[in-house]
């Protein structure tokens, strides 16, 4: 097992309805806490910006990410946030997890879409099923709510990459503490 993780979250454009007629769904924001397995710690804290191609940043989709246009615009294309995901943060070797699998599943979407090479490798964890089961939950729960679970609190703002990767990477923590992650 690596003693190192890389623990995702992204944000994706979104919409209280349906996408206005040839928008999609992109990732504008993706971040990525580094997690030392061995010592049991969040080591470092990323967040890549993502400039959308296809789509752009609604209302409804400020007012739950706190994320705008104007902030996005500044971002980095798909790719390049793809490349430095692979160059930066050795995404194609080093394991990595998610809460739940929408963030794997929007960057194979993503990927396949724009004929982007995939940065991560087929290590992947999906953190919110190995948490339901640790805890014996028959409902699989948000991070949120795993975290009052946990006993941990939500640190930053809930729906921000940065600041979900950071809380999912406690919640790995968390069951790596109690012997139950296998990741």
């Amino acid at each position: 097992m690596s003693s190192t993780l890389n623990v995702v979250d992204v944000e994706a454009t979104c919409w209280a309805g349906n996408p206005p007629p040839g928008s999609v769904s992109e990732i504008i924001e993706i971040g990525l806490t580094v997690v030392d397995l061995e010592s049991a710690q969040r080591r470092e804290r990323h967040r890549i910006l993502v400039r959308p191609a296809r789509s752009r940043v609604s209302a409804f989709c400020t007012e739950l990410t706190g994320l705008t246009q104007d902030e996005v615009d500044r971002g980095v294309s798909f790719a390049e946030a793809c490349r430095l995901l692979a160059a930066e943060h050795d995404a194609g070797r080093r394991p990595w997890a998610s809460w739940g699998d929408y963030d794997r599943n929007q960057f194979l979407r993503q990927c396949r879409a724009t004929a982007t090479a995939y940065p991560f490798g087929r290590h992947h964890t999906n953190a919110k099923l190995v948490f339901t089961e640790a805890h014996g939950l028959r409902k699989r729960p948000g991070m949120a709510r795993a975290l009052e679970l946990a006993g941990l609190p939500l640190e930053g703002r809930h729906h921000r990459g940065e600041d979900d990767a950071w809380n999912i990477a406690a919640l790995v923590l968390d069951l790596v503490r109690r012997g139950r992650w296998a990741g």
